[in-house]
C-alpha cells in the first residue's frame, strides 16, 4: 500500500529573483478578492438559504465567511510555496501522498463541473424571468420539463471556450462594476420598504442543521449551502508572487475581502428579508428580482435580472477553465490519460472542455439548484480540509522552509478551518453526503484500475 503515500517533490516558487514584479499592495488584493467572490451565490442562493434558516440566514452568511477566511489563509501559504497548476490536488500530492491527492483531485473535478451547472441554473432563473416578461413560451423556460436556458448557456460557454475565447481584464472589471452597482441599487430600492416585523421569529428552524423532508434546515444547514457564495477567494492567493509584502498584504487582502463580502452579503440578505417575508421568495429562482417585483418595482427588477444575466456566464467560463487545469495537472502526473488534457491548435483542451460542458448542461437541465450547489460544496469542503492539513503537515515536516506567506496563528487557524469545514459537511443534505461518498468510491476504483499504474512516480 506504499503507493498511497508516495509524494511528489515540492517544487518551490521563486523566492528571490522572481519573474513577476512585486507591484500589488493590500488594496489591490482586497479589490481582486471582492471581484472574484461577489457573484452567482448572492444572486441565486439567497432565497434557497432563507427558506432553510429564515431571517437567521444573516448568521449563516457570517459563519460561512469566517470558515472560508480560515481556509483561504491556509490556501495562500500553499499557493505561495508551490504555485503549480492543480490547486488543492497538488498541495495534497506534495504533502499527504498520492492516494489522498487523487481523492482531492477527483473531488475538485466534481466541484468544478457542478459549479458550472449551478451557475447555469442561476443564470436561467434570471434569464427566464426576463424572457417570461417578453412573452416567451413557458415550455422553453426554467419551468419546463427540463431547464432549457440552463442547458443552452452551459453549452454556449463551452462553445466559446472551444474557439479560444477568454475574458479580458477590462471586460472582467466592467462586469464586476455591474454586479456591485446592481447590488447597491437593490439596497437603495428595498430600504424604504424595510419592516423589522419580518425578522420575527428570527431563527424559526434553530441553529443546528436538522433534516426535514430530505433538506437540512437551520442556520448551519443554510451555511452549508451558501458556502457556495464565497467561491473565488483563491484568486487572491495566486497573486502571492506579485505582492509587495506577502505576509502582511495577503493577510489583509484575504481577511479584508472576506469581511467586506460577508458584510455585503449580510446587508443584501437583511434588505431582502426586511422588504418581503422570507417565505415569499424562498423558492424563487430569481430572489432579488422577485423581491423588487413584490414591491411594485418591475423596472429595477429588470435591471437586477439584466445585471445577473450579463455577469454570470463569466463565472461558468472561469470554472470550466479551472476544470481543465485540474485535468491537466492530474494527466501530467500520469493519474489520468494524457489525451484528456491534450490541447487543440487554439491552445484549448478540447476533449475535457466538451466533456465538462455536456455533463454540466445535462445536470443543469435536470437537477434543482440547491442540490447542485450542495454537492459542489461537498467537493470544495474536501479540498479545503486537505489544504489546511497540508499546511500543518509541512509546518512539522519542513519548519525552516522559506515561505513567502505564512498563515498567521497557524495552529489555531488551520485546525479551525478543518473543524469548520467538517461541520459544514455534516450539515449538508444526507443524500448529498451519500452521493459524494459514492462518487469517491467510483474514483477509488478508477485510481486502482488506471492511476496507480500510470503514475509518473510509480517506480520511485
Amino acid at each position: 500500500m506504499s503507493f498511497l503515500t508516495r509524494r511528489k517533490p515540492l517544487e518551490l516558487g521563486a523566492q528571490g529573483a522572481g519573474h513577476l514584479k512585486k507591484t500589488l499592495g493590500w488594496p489591490h488584493l482586497v479589490a481582486l478578492g471582492v471581484g472574484a467572490i461577489i457573484g452567482t451565490g448572492i444572486y441565486t442562493l439567497t432565497g434557497v438559504a432563507a427558506g432553510l434558516a429564515g431571517p437567521a440566514v444573516i448568521l449563516s452568511f457570517a459563519i460561512a465567511g469566517v470558515i472560508c477566511a480560515a481556509a483561504a489563509l491556509c490556501y495562500s501559504e500553499m499557493a505561495s510555496l508551490t504555485p503549480q497548476a492543480g490547486s488543492a490536488y497538488t498541495y495534497a500530492y506534495v504533502t499527504l501522498g498520492e492516494g489522498l491527492a487523487w481523492l482531492v483531485g477527483w473531488s475538485l473535478i466534481l466541484e468544478y463541473t457542478l459549479v458550472c451547472s449551478a451557475v447555469s441554473v442561476g443564470w436561467s432563473g434570471y434569464a427566464s424571468g426576463l424572457l417570461r416578461g417578453w412573452g416567451a413560451p413557458e415550455a422553453l423556460l426554467n419551468e419546463g420539463i427540463v431547464d432549457l436556458p440552463a442547458m443552452v448557456i452551459a453549452l454556449a460557454v463551452t462553445g466559446m471556450l472551444l474557439v479560444g475565447t477568454r475574458e479580458s481584464a477590462t471586460v472582467n472589471f466592467v462586469l464586476v462594476c455591474i454586479k456591485l452597482a446592481a447590488l447597491a441599487a437593490f439596497v437603495v430600492f428595498t430600504l424604504p420598504s424595510f419592516d423589522a416585523a419580518n425578522f420575527q421569529p428570527f431563527a424559526p428552524f434553530g441553529f443546528a442543521a436538522q433534516e426535514i423532508d430530505g433538506k437540512k434546515y437551520g442556520v448551519m444547514g443554510a451555511a452549508a449551502i451558501i458556502f457556495f457564495a464565497f467561491y473565488g477567494f483563491d484568486a487572491i492567493s495566486t497573486a502571492a508572487e506579485e505582492t509587495k509584502d506577502p505576509e502582511r498584504d495577503l493577510t489583509i487582502g484575504i481577511v479584508g475581502s472576506m469581511v467586506l463580502c460577508t458584510v455585503i452579503y449580510m446587508v443584501i440578505a437583511a434588505c431582502a428579508l426586511g422588504a418581503v417575508p422570507f417565505a415569499a421568495f424562498s423558492q424563487n429562482a430569481e430572489p432579488l428580482a422577485f423581491v423588487l417585483k413584490e414591491l411594485g418595482q418591475p423596472g429595477p427588477a429588470s435591471i437586477i435580472a439584466g445585471a445577473a444575466v450579463l455577469a454570470m456566464p463569466t463565472v461558468i467560463m472561469v470554472f470550466m477553465f479551472g476544470q481543465s487545469r485540474v485535468f491537466y495537472a492530474m494527466a501530467r502526473d500520469g493519474l489520468l490519460p494524457a489525451r484528456l488534457a491534450a490541447v487543440n491548435r487554439r491552445g484549448v483542451p478540447a476533449a475535457v472542455t466538451v466533456l465538462t460542458g455536456v455533463i454540466a448542461a445535462v445536470i443543469a437541465g435536470l437537477v434543482p439548484l440547491d442540490e447542485i450547489a450542495s454537492l459542489a460544496n461537498a467537493g470544495t469542503l474536501a479540498a479545503f480540509v486537505a489544504t489546511a492539513c497540508a499546511v500543518m503537515v509541512l509546518r512539522r515536516r519542513a519548519p525552516d522552509l522559506p515561505r513567502p506567506f505564512m498563515t498567521p496563528a497557524v495552529w489555531l487557524v488551520a485546525p479551525f478551518a478543518v473543524a469548520g469545514c467538517l461541520y459544514l459537511f455534516t450539515s449538508l443534505q444526507t443524500k448529498t453526503i451519500g452521493f459524494f461518498f459514492a462518487w469517491n468510491v467510483i474514483g477509488a476504483g478508477a485510481y486502482l484500475f488506471y492511476g496507480k499504474a500510470g503514475s509518473r512516480i510509480a517506480d520511485g
